[in-house]
């Protein structure tokens, strides 16, 4: 379906066409023309659907032909980091561009000029405000924002928000905004908890189902049985064996992060690490500097595996296993995006032996288990029931051959907007 067929206004085509969008993805087509007629959703959808411009294309086109008050808030967008704040912030900018709708990001770890600027747009009046839960309450207890003509509120990635503890934050936010209004819900899974946090918020809602429930097939899957001593050379011998132009390694904990990319670095490979310990402005450098190919190697914790629309990524490396099935895919999903194909490697030591048996019975199927080089040692043997926290399993010799690099494959160019406009 071409966003020509949606009905809306001109100056917001003119952003679709400068962003290079010309066909709606599947969670597009279902919720724009439900969220145009005024209506609450409720919609299952993983990052990589096209979700952002699902809910930001039908509220900047009802802000810019429909009454409102330009001295409030309009439209509130709640989400759990400050990289999907920025991302969303970053997209809204570039559909927006070709009409007068103001927004701003108001999420934490900038500085005290941030926050007065925050403290403006939220008193004097901003078309759509993105934010995270923290941050905003600050604000709202200051008693100055100007929510009571608001009209549309957002919470994305909603089940992510309630895992980090954030649903008296949400509930508390939405106690300061008027009961009369549009409310749009999107998770990538849908727990009991999320459907009680719906009931509390949305009115006679469309549910829409769009969750990719399996990664896409065109990623290859392989993963290496090893001791946790070798994790580190292996991830050498991995990224030395193709040139790989853009690579993200995920890790469970930060102590691995840096410690992984302090050797990466020493070893001379063009790396960065990303973690909440990085001051904001260092972290948004860090990304920039990945999504422009300035930077081949990102090591992160799962703080990007959700909500950072990258793409052209060739290879996803789990350094730690993931703590579930659905992390598993959220990590891995940030490889083959936009129809390309792409590789995803995953480390497995005796003790995540089980974990990982849970996700391949997430998937449905056992993930390859690939050759780890003679050079390195015996390896453990893949064992679940056997394996034990720091203990069980067998021991074997590694086979031959260094590991080969069989992804990566065509990268699509993704469509970029640069620049922009600053808000009223």
């Amino acid at each position: 379906m071409n966003f020509t067929e949606f009905g809306l206004d001109e100056r917001l085509l003119d952003g679709i066409g400068s962003m290079g969008y010309q066909t709606a993805t599947p969670v597009q087509e279902q919720v724009i023309v439900p969220i145009l007629q005024g209506k609450d959703i409720i919609a299952s959808a993983q990052t990589g659907t096209g979700k952002t411009a699902a809910f930001l294309l039908p509220i900047i086109n009802k802000i810019i032909t429909e009454p409102h008050d330009e001295h409030n808030v309009n439209a509130l967008i709640i989400v759990p980091t400050r990289e999907l704040a920025v991302q969303i912030a970053q997209t809204m900018e570039g559909l927006s561009y070709f009409t007068d709708v103001s927004s701003i990001a108001v999420y934490g770890g900038g500085d005290g000029s941030t926050f007065s600027t925050e403290k403006k747009a939220l008193s004097s009046g901003a078309d759509m405000v993105i934010c995270t839960p923290g941050r905003m309450i600050a604000h709202l207890n200051m008693g100055y924002v100007k929510m009571q003509a608001l009209k549309y509120l957002v919470l994305d990635e909603a089940d992510r928000m309630l895992d980090m503890g954030f649903h008296d934050d949400l509930m508390k936010i939405i106690s300061f905004l008027p009961k009369q209004r549009q409310n749009l819900l999107f998770s990538a899974t849908m727990p009991m908890r999320m459907r009680e946090l719906a009931r509390k918020i949305l009115h006679n809602p469309l549910e829409i189902n769009i969750a990719v429930s399996k990664p896409p097939e065109q990623i290859v899957q392989e993963a290496f049985v090893v001791y946790e001593p070798q994790k580190i050379p292996l991830v050498k011998e991995v990224l030395s064996s193709k040139d790989f132009q853009s690579v993200i390694v995920f890790c469970s904990k930060k102590q691995n992060v840096k410690q992984l990319a302090n050797d990466l670095k020493r070893a001379r490979f063009s790396v960065e690490e990303i973690h909440s310990d990085l001051e904001q402005d260092k972290r948004e450098q860090v990304l920039l500097d990945f999504r422009n190919k300035k930077l081949k190697i990102l090591v992160a914790t799962d703080i990007l595996s959700r909500g950072i629309d990258i793409e052209d990524i060739d290879l996803v490396i789990n350094y730690d296993v993931p703590n579930d099935g659905e992390d598993y895919i959220h990590r891995i999903g940030r490889t083959a995006r936009a129809a390309s194909e792409g590789t995803a490697y995953t480390f497995i030591t005796e003790k995540e032996q089980q974990k990982f048996a849970q996700i391949e019975q997430l998937l449905g199927h056992a993930v390859t288990k690939a050759q780890v080089p003679e050079k390195f040692g015996p390896t453990p043997a893949y064992n679940p029931r056997a394996a034990r926290p720091g203990g069980g399993g067998g021991r074997h010799s590694g086979g031959g051959g260094r590991p080969q690099g069989s992804g990566g494959g065509q990268r699509s160019g993704g469509h970029r907007h640069s620049g922009g406009k600053p808000g009223r």
